[in-house]
Order: structure tokens, then C-alpha cells, then sequence
């Protein structure tokens, strides 16, 4: 199954799974598992988190106070539904399982630790199940089907955890492709001036004693090293890369020729060789402009970041959050009134102030922090090494930067702009999402209370 299947098809399989089993399953082993599920659920919850902090890994997810709060109900939750299930309830609880680890996918919570919490807790409903059961036949029934259900939920998890993962992988490597070449025309012509100074050298060449013999493999030369180490990982593996590497190598067994008895005249030589740096060219300039289209981490009207890579970069603060009790805030910055200057005045003037904007938070935030267009007329701004106070000046300070450079009108007028801010600080949650959703929230309420102001999200 490719790694690219939808969701519903690599579920299809689990819920016909699930159905079958439920299907068959009398109605005293439901009664059986409704009794446990009633019962239970409590103590499990309780238990599986004790189990998870006897890990040291799970300190990072679980230390922060609302997390605990929140998971063990949920948790609760989870197991009642799970136990309950029905057919009806099938397609459901597929869904909330995707849910559940995406959450885990994006918090970063190890599988082994979900694995042996969830291991703990068929054990103690097994036991229960055979102390609870009239017969060995029933308590093996609703065995089966409980095993069943908590099986099928967590591979369900599990499909939508390793998508999640290699999502945010892809992106992230993705984002340090875009730090290695962040100027692509920049390095396009570097390595284009390489390739050309190595095809003049064997125009020198030529005219010295030992003619091309005397002249260094391509492989070896810094193109072919940089190509070999730093290009096909930033390219990716393709066709187009395998054919430069084949080219690099016909060239080299030419030049090697040189120092046999087999070696071709130096003109016809030389004359295959710059074939094959011209084909080496053309192909160069394809990957690049496939790599300028495809893997470009700016925004083309603003030159900032795009969200591609915003999980990317909260994903490390909240990591270094943790790790070094280090403090970090996002501004969610929204432009005032912008459908009524795309009206107003049309859509280059929107586009106009959209870059002033931009230009105006890049100047006035520190090289440190981080510079998103979020999407249409909002901005992201991660600042870092703060606390709320500090982010809150620090919005404040570019709120009144907007409000103050009027976007300049070719008829010489000046077309006032505004931004709402919404502040939400790290608070030690793991999830980025809920960071966002806070600052979301505080930007709207900023909206709402007339604009042109900051809020600070309240956790």
C-alpha cells in the first residue's frame, strides 16, 4: 500500500475487521463488556499513567498539570466507547482513532509508551472479564471481542500516527533543504561557474604537456563533490540525478583513457567531454527550477516564510521549551480591512500593502525569531526567549509601526493600515495546534473589540 493511500482506504480493512467481530457477538458478552465499561474505566486510567511516568521520556508530555487533567478523562472516555462499541459506532470511532494520532503524532509521544500503557490495561480487563463471567465460554467471548476492539482502535491510532509522522518528517527535511539553499538562483550560479571553470581547465589543459591527462576527475573536482553530498539530497533521487551521475562518470572514464594506451585524440575527446557538460547543464538547470517550484519555503509576494514550515519550527521551541525551561510566544497578526482595500483599490494595492506589512515586521523583529505568511492577509510571528510581558511590548511595538506607515497611493495619498494581534505564550504544552488555536482566539478577540489592538491569550 503506498504510504500516500487515503486514510479511509487503509482503514477499510480495520473496519471490516471490527464489524465482523461485532457481528457475531452475543448480546451477554456486550452486557459482559458494558459491565466493565461501566465499572472500570477509572482505576485503567489511573493506572496506564502511572505506568507511562515510570518513564522518563514521558515527563515531557506529561508533567504539564492541564495535560494530566485532561488526558486521564479522556482516557476514561475512550475506554467506554471502545468497550461499548457497536456496529453503528464503527466508522465513529475509525474516525476519532485518526484524531487521536494525529495528537500523538504531533505532540511526539513515543509508540512503545501508548503500547505498553494500552498492555497493562487489557491485562487488568482480561482478569476482570473471567472474574465478571458466568461461564469460561462467555468470558472467552467477550474476551475475543474486547481484544478485537482495543486492537483494531489502536491500529487505527497507529496508521494515523505514522502518516502524521512522515508528513512532519517530509516537511522537516524539507525545511533544512531550504536553510542549505535558501538562495536557489545564488547557488544555481555558483555551481554553474564551477562547472564552467572545470570545462576551462581542460581548455588549459590542453595546451600543457600532459594535455588532458593532467586534469582533475569531475567527480573529484568541488561541482562533483557538492552534487554528490549536498545537491542529489537536496534534489531528492530522480531520474535526472541518476543521469548527472552517469554523465560525471562517462566523463572521468574518458579522462582516465587519457593515461592508457587507449586514449582517443584530444579534440574528439575534448569534444565528447563538453557533450556531456552540456547535458550536465540542462540538467542542472531543470533540477533547480523543479527545487525553486517545489521544495521553496518563502512566500513569493512577501518573501517570508510560508506555513509549510510553521509545525517545523514549533515543534523545536516547544522541544527546547521543555529541555531548557527556555520561553517562547506566537503573534498571530491579521491585516485590517483588507477585503475592503482589494475592493476599494484592487489587488495590487492589497498585494502592496500585504509586502508592507511584511517588510515592516522582518525590520523590526530580531534575527532570532521567526517570520511567517500565515495565509491571506495574516502573519506569524515566533518570537523567542520571552515571556508574556516581553511579547506583548514587542506586538505592541509593531501594531503602532503598521498603524504609523500609511501605504503609499500613486495618487500621493496615504491609505492607513492596521493590524489586529492576538499573543498566546508557551505555556509547556506539547501540542502546537493548541498554542495556535490560543493566539487565534486572542486575534479574534482583538477583531471583536474594534482592531487595531493586542490581546493576550489567556491559558
Amino acid at each position: 500500500m503506498s504510504p500516500q493511500a487515503p486514510q479511509g482506504e487503509l482503514t477499510a480493512p480495520l473496519r471490516q475487521a471490527w464489524l465482523a467481530r461485532l457481528d457475531t457477538t452475543s448480546a451477554e458478552a456486550f452486557a459482559l463488556l458494558d459491565a466493565l465499561a461501566a465499572d472500570t474505566p477509572d482505576s485503567l486510567a489511573r493506572h496506564f499513567y502511572a505506568v507511562l511516568m515510570d518513564d522518563s521520556r514521558a515527563n515531557r508530555f506529561l508533567d504539564h498539570e492541564q495535560v494530566r487533567h485532561r488526558l486521564q478523562p479522556a482516557l476514561q472516555r475512550w475506554l467506554q466507547q471502545v468497550l461499548c462499541a457497536r456496529s453503528g459506532h464503527v466508522d465513529a470511532l475509525l474516525q476519532q482513532q485518526n484524531v487521536i494520532g494525529d495528537v500523538h503524532a504531533r505532540v511526539g509521544i513515543p509508540v512503545d509508551l501508548v503500547l505498553r500503557g494500552m498492555r497493562v490495561i487489557k491485562l487488568a480487563l482480561v482478569d476482570a472479564a473471567v472474574q465478571r463471567a458466568t461461564s469460561p465460554a462467555l468470558a472467552h467471548e467477550a474476551i475475543a471481542t474486547l481484544l478485537c476492539s482495543i486492537g483494531i482502535a489502536q491500529e487505527g491510532m497507529t496508521l494515523a500516527y505514522s502518516r502524521s509522522r512522515e508528513r512532519s518528517a517530509r516537511a522537516d527535511a524539507a525545511y533544512r533543504l531550504f536553510s542549505l539553499i535558501q538562495n536557489i538562483s545564488a547557488e544555481r550560479e555558483r555551481q554553474r561557474a564551477l562547472l564552467l571553470d572545470w570545462e576551462n581547465q581542460l581548455l588549459y589543459a590542453l595546451a600543457g604537456p600532459a594535455g588532458l591527462a593532467s586534469v582533475e576527475p569531475l567527480a573529484g573536482a568541488e561541482f562533483g563533490l557538492w552534487f554528490v553530498h549536498k545537491g542529489i539530497p537536496s534534489f531528492g533521487q530522480s531520474s535526472e540525478t541518476d543521469h548527472t551521475l552517469e554523465l560525471i562518470a562517462q566523463i572521468d572514464q574518458l579522462l582516465a583513457r587519457q593515461q592508457t594506451g587507449n586514449a582517443l585524440p584530444p579534440l574528439p575527446c575534448l569534444e565528447q567531454i563538453r557533450q556531456r557538460l552540456a547535458q550536465i547543464h540542462h540538467l542542472q538547470g531543470m533540477l533547480f527550477e523543479r527545487i525553486g517550484q517545489l521544495d521553496s519555503g518563502s512566500d513569493t509576494l512577501t518573501n517570508l516564510l510560508n506555513r509549510r514550515f510553521l509545525p517545523t519550527v514549533l515543534r523545536r521551541e516547544i522541544e527546547l521549551g521543555n529541555s531548557n525551561n527556555s520561553s517562547f510566544a506566537v503573534l498571530l497578526i491579521d491585516l485590517d480591512h483588507f477585503k475592503q482595500i482589494n475592493d476599494n483599490h484592487g489587488h495590487e494595492t492589497g498585494d502592496r500593502a500585504l509586502q508592507q506589512v511584511a517588510a515592516t515586521l522582518s525590520q523590526y523583529t530580531r534575527g532570532s525569531d521567526y517570520l511567517f505568511r500565515y495565509g491571506g492577509e495574516e502573519f506569524v510571528a515566533v518570537v523567542v526567549g520571552v515571556n508574556e510581558g516581553q511579547a506583548c511590548a514587542i506586538a505592541e511595538n509593531l501594531r503602532k509601526l503598521i498603524a504609523n506607515q500609511p501605504l503609499q497611493l500613486p495618487d500621493g495619498t496615504g491609505l492607513p493600515l492596521s493590524a489586529s494581534i492576538g499573543v498566546a505564550a508557551f505555556d509547556g504544552h506539547p501540542d502546537y495546534e493548541r498554542l495556535m488555536a490560543r493566539a487565534d482566539a486572542a486575534m479574534y478577540q482583538a477583531k471583536h473589540a474594534g482592531r487595531n489592538q493586542v490581546v493576550l491569550s489567556q491559558a
